[in-house]
C-alpha cells in the first residue's frame, strides 16, 4: 500500500487536474460533492488525508472511481496489479477493513472491493450519485444490508445488488467476521445532469438477491 504522504500528494494532484479539466471552481465542486470548500482546499494543498466517505463523494461528483483519486503513478494500457497495489481505505473500530483492489476507467467505471466486517461493525449510510450500482457477494458470515430503511440478510454464497443512489448501510450483526466482495458501478458525469439519465429512473428498482 502507498505511504500516506504519497497518497495525500496523489489526491492533491488528481483533484486539481480533474477540477481544471471540468472548469469547476472550488465552490462548484463543493456544491456537487457535498464536501466543504475548506476540506477541498486542504486536499488540493496536500494538507489533509481524506477518509473513504470524502473520497466517495468527490469520486461521485467527477464520475470517476476512488482508485483514480489515489493513483500514485501512471499505468500502462494493460494493467496487471501486484498484491501490494490494493489500498485499505476503511478501518472498523474492531479491526475490520475495506480494501479497494482495483477499478476500470470511466465512463461507467467499476470498482472492486474486498471487505471484512467484525461483529458489531457497520459502515455506509450515504446515497451515492444517481444511477450508481452496488453488488456484493458474501464469502463467509452473515451480512445485514439495509437499503432505504429495509433490512436484508445475505448469507455465504449469496449475491445482492441494488441501486446505490438510495441510502444504504452494511453491518455485521452476528458473532463471526463477515467477508465479502463488493462491486461498485459509477455512472458517467453526464448521466447526473439535465440531458443525461433521469435522476429518478431507478427509484422503483428493488433490491435483488440470488445464490452465488
Amino acid at each position: 500500500m502507498a505511504d500516506v504522504p504519497d497518497l495525500t500528494t496523489a489526491v492533491a494532484r488528481t483533484l486539481q487536474a480533474l477540477r481544471a479539466d471540468r472548469g469547476w471552481s472550488l465552490d462548484q465542486l463543493a456544491a456537487r460533492s457535498g464536501v466543504s470548500k475548506g476540506v477541498l482546499v486542504a486536499l488540493e494543498q496536500g494538507r489533509s488525508n481524506p477518509n473513504l466517505a470524502t473520497l466517495a463523494r468527490i469520486g461521485d461528483a467527477f464520475g470517476v472511481p476512488v482508485t483514480l483519486l489515489v493513483d500514485v503513478g501512471g499505468e500502462p494500457t494493460v494493467r496487471i496489479s501486484s498484491p501490494d497495489a490494493s489500498r485499505v481505505l476503511w478501518r472498523g473500530p474492531s479491526g475490520g477493513t475495506g480494501t479497494i483492489i482495483g477499478a476500470t476507467d470511466p465512463p461507467w467505471a467499476v470498482e472492486l472491493w474486498r471487505w471484512e466486517a467484525m461483529p458489531g461493525e457497520e459502515f455506509g449510510g450515504d446515497a451515492h450519485a444517481p444511477a450508481t450500482r452496488e453488488m456484493v457477494w458474501v464469502e463467509a458470515g452473515r451480512l445485514t444490508l439495509t437499503v432505504a430503511g429495509e433490512r436484508h440478510t445475505v448469507d455465504p454464497g449469496q449475491c445482492a445488488r441494488f441501486p446505490a443512489s438510495r441510502p444504504h448501510r452494511y453491518s455485521n450483526e452476528g458473532g463471526e467476521p463477515v467477508r465479502f466482495i463488493m462491486v461498485v458501478v459509477i455512472p458517467p458525469t453526464q448521466a447526473l445532469h439535465p440531458g443525461g439519465l433521469n435522476s429518478g429512473i431507478h427509484a422503483g428498482e428493488p433490491v435483488t438477491g440470488r445464490d452465488g
